[in-house]
């Protein structure tokens, strides 16, 4: 096994994209730090660092809508994570399954699986 090497941006950041393990779609993008990743890998669950909030946060924490992590890859140039993850009710904090729903026109194309005023 060859030791990865991990090409952090100067605010300690790496992005990280989830997809779904089964049907390959992509679900969201967020990004991770050392701790995250660390505790990523201890649970088996999708942890990330919230830029906005400055703090460290397990997906589904207040939703229940979490990330089952089946494999953790990572780019060529070890700046970008591939989480392939098993996803429990919707990715997406405006309820639907992805938060790549609309088109670059604002068209909505996704599918909404749940209502976010009853979830926070």
């Amino acid at each position: 096994m060859t030791d990865v090497t991990f090409a952090f941006d100067d605010n300690e950041y790496l992005p990280a994209v989830a997809q779904d393990a089964e049907s390959g779609e992509v679900l969201m993008l967020a990004y991770v730090t050392e701790a995250a990743l660390e505790k990523t890998r201890e649970t088996g669950y999708a942890h990330y660092y919230s830029r906005s909030r400055d703090e460290l946060w397990k997906k589904g924490g207040t939703s229940g809508h979490t990330q089952e992590i089946e494999e953790i890859r990572v780019d060529c140039d070890g700046d970008a994570l591939l989480y392939r993850i098993d996803q429990s009710g919707g990715a997406c904090h405006t309820g639907y399954e992805s938060c790549f729903y609309r088109t670059l026109d604002g068209e909505d194309v996704g599918e909404k699986v749940f209502d976010p005023d009853d979830v926070y």
